[in-house]
């Protein structure tokens, strides 16, 4: 259950990857030319095809609140002060792909879809924004900014690609977005963004180096009060190992650069949460959207559910609390999970955050909670 506001509280809308490319694109109004250049799959209807084998038949074109489903309630329940989501794609009709395997694109009349959600920050620091090479990247900043939607993580050069997002400029301060991408999760150190050159906010290494770096741009920018989110694109598809390096690396930013949040995403599935100096740390949030369904392959980590992350911050940005919302992607769509799937997740992310001295426990309307020790 989500905490009264009774104190200054602000509270975020976090999620992992949104991938409204390929598939998805094509089930929206206006779809990009379907051609892919993968090994398999030749064209993104497939994708749509093998959806509706696998679950059901899609009513395309579905209208821009669609695939929201019922995420749209959550948030209107909830209503956060800053909603904040991965965005895994690009918004271009470009046709000069990057020869990586799989690209994500959707075209810019499709992004009205974000807007649906009332999204308000695209974190673009990771390894599928060049999907179609500079082209995209600029028109899907020129498309965001169109909308009003503010990014972070990626810029026409570097210093654009470092900035913050600011948001929710309230009475609890402002939320100030960092976004980056690691080398660890695929993004080749050429994208990185140069004075002259667009690309994404690139981070090299966890490192002391990087670290101060970090503490110096959050420094430069923070006004008191402020609530500041790092948002991390690290780290493989799969598996719930947490690297001690990415742990090592996301207490440093707690305590040197005093990080409110550390927002971890890539792996496909949700991972464990820890609570550091009463500072939250999510080491992978797992997709939110995607067209996977009817992709054969790591079924045991259940790609197909996905998780919102409300977190309310009071005064100082200490977590105050954490509520998680199970959801599950079908037809293209955020739907409400089953009772099964709600105590699968809740026994999967408590059984891997137990190691951090949290857990995860049950809350009405079959939504989770997490607990901690408090310092």
């Amino acid at each position: 259950m989500m905490m009264a506001r009774l104190v200054r509280v602000m509270r975020i809308f976090l999620c992992g990857d949104v991938m409204t490319g390929r598939g998805i694109d094509q089930a929206l109004p206006h779809p990009c030319d379907p051609r892919l250049h993968e090994r398999y799959v030749q064209s993104a209807i497939d994708y749509v095809r093998m959806a509706e084998e696998a679950n059901q038949p899609i009513p395309t074109p579905v209208d821009f609140p669609y695939i929201w489903g019922a995420a749209l309630q959550e948030l209107e329940r909830v209503r956060p002060d800053a909603s904040i989501i991965n965005l895994e794609t690009s918004i271009t009709r470009s046709d000069a792909y990057v020869a990586k395997g799989i690209n994500y694109r959707m075209s810019p009349e499709n992004a009205d879809c974000l807007v649906a959600a009332g999204v308000d920050c695209c974190l673009l620091g990771n390894n599928h924004v060049l999907d179609w090479g500079r082209a995209g990247l600029l028109e899907t900043l020129a498309t965001l900014d169109s909308l009003q939607i503010k990014t972070a993580g990626a810029g026409r050069d570097a210093v654009q690609a470092s900035a913050p997002a600011i948001l929710a400029d309230t009475d609890a301060g402002r939320a100030l977005v960092f976004s980056f991408a690691s080398k660890t999760s695929g993004v080749p150190r050429h994208w990185a963004a140069t004075h002259d050159r667009a690309g994404v906010n690139f981070l090299p290494a966890f490192s002391d180096a990087t670290v101060a770096a970090i503490a110096a741009l959050v420094a430069a920018v923070r006004r008191e009060n402020d609530a500041v989110v790092v948002s991390l694109h690290w780290g493989p598809n799969w598996g719930y190992d947490i690297p001690e390096e990415q742990r090592w690396f996301a207490h440093e930013l707690i305590d040197r650069a005093d990080i409110s949040i550390v927002h971890g995403h890539s792996s496909h599935h949700a991972k464990s949460i820890e609570v550091y100096k009463n500072r939250l740390i999510l080491y992978g949030c797992g997709d939110f959207l995607n067209d996977y369904e009817g992709i054969k392959g790591h079924g045991e980590f259940r790609p197909d559910l996905a998780v919102m992350y409300i977190a309310d911050l009071g005064p100082g940005s200490d977590l105050f609390a954490l509520e998680l919302v199970p959801l599950q992607i079908r037809g293209f769509q955020l739907i409400q999970t089953a009772n099964s799937d709600v105590a699968w997740l809740r026994q999967t992310l408590d059984r891997e955050s137990r190691q951090f001295g949290t857990c995860v426990g049950t809350a009405p309307g079959g939504r989770l909670a997490l607990s901690w020790p408090t310092m």
